[in-house]
């Protein structure tokens, strides 16, 4: 097991002989992220593949789909999954996410479970390692926001977590900071089998670009709004379209669940839904390279979060639909 804090292996580690009949393989394999809301998941996947593709803000439950991207080197290629935050469910949205988020172990090859620098363990915290250790997959203790405590600190919390369960390594990383990245890029390729390169080189993710979109908009709008409110918003892309080559055309609807909520989504003077359209704009623009026209509506669609056909209609669907 890896406590060090410089990441640096261990030459007998479990595993690497029988690889080393294989070392010009390329390797490949699934790795899944899981923790609870707000520890770092998609900042972590969005550093490690080097771009953004997973949206990301302070609020819980910001990721609500599984987001799937693509590292790859000369090494072989690594498939991260993005999952949900693993939360108490409230309603058939949060049931979704929570089904989402399990089913992601079921799928891979090894698991990483990103938890905060803290010798304290919640209930999500708990209900996760009762989970992990049902697993069979190898399973990485990720200690996230390495760069907020000192040293000693993050040396007690590995002694805490590594007395629960006999993790295959245990690395302290800084998801913001990109500390230990490629330490933990070098890891995953130690654990991974030789295996067929599923993906192009250049493919950094299979979301479609009209997915990407919309997330981006939810996400400066969970950035902009109340508390409240961002729980109870989607974002739909009605239509993408290229205009003359050059520029696209982009309407979208984000979704609420109260005639107040509207309201306070397009603010006085139409200032609050601006200022969400502009800032989604400008990072689409760098995603498509391109110019982008975004026009940006809201619909109220009451308790969408309990409504089935709702979910399925705005994108919320089983993995095997």
């Amino acid at each position: 097991m890896n406590t060090d804090m410089s990441t640096e292996l261990d030459n007998g580690m479990p595993g690497e002989e029988s690889f080393a009949d294989h070392a010009d393989e390329k390797k490949s394999g699934y790795v899944a992220l899981i923790g609870r809301p707000n520890v770092g998941k998609s900042t972590l996947m969005n550093a490690l593949i080097g771009q953004k593709i997973a949206i990301t803000s302070s609020k819980p439950q910001t990721t609500r789909n599984r987001i799937q991207t693509v590292y790859t080197d000369e090494r072989g290629q690594i498939i991260f999954l993005d999952t949900p935050g693993v939360h108490k469910a409230k309603n058939r949205l949060g049931d979704y996410m929570m089904k989402v988020a399990e089913s992601a172990l079921q799928d891979v090859d090894l698991v990483l479970w990103l938890v905060e620098p803290d010798t304290y363990l919640g209930k999500g915290d708990r209900m996760i390692l009762d989970k992990l250790k049902e697993s069979e997959k190898p399973v990485f203790l990720l200690i996230n926001k390495l760069d907020t405590i000192p040293r000693a600190e993050v040396l007690t919390v590995i002694d805490v977590y590594r007395r629960l369960m006999d993790f295959a390594e245990i690395i302290p990383v800084s998801a913001l900071k990109k500390i230990n990245m490629d330490d933990l890029l070098d890891t995953i390729f130690k654990y991974l089998k030789p295996g067929p390169q599923y993906y192009d080189e250049d493919t950094v993710t299979d979301q479609p670009m009209r997915q990407i979109a919309a997330e981006l908009i939810r996400e400066k709008a969970l950035q902009s709004l109340q508390e409240e409110i961002p729980h109870g918003i989607a974002v739909l892309v009605d239509s993408m379209k290229r205009r003359n080559g050059r520029i696209w055309d982009i309407s979208a609807t984000i979704i609420c669940e109260k005639e107040s909520h509207k309201g306070i989504i397009i603010g006085k003077d139409g200032v609050m839904l601006k200022k969400i359209g502009s800032a989604a704009r400008y990072e689409i623009e760098e995603q498509l390279g391109s110019k982008v026209h975004l026009e940006l509506w809201v619909k109220v669609r009451s308790q969408w979060r309990d409504n089935e056909k709702l979910l399925r209609s705005f994108g919320y669907r089983k993995e095997d639909e």
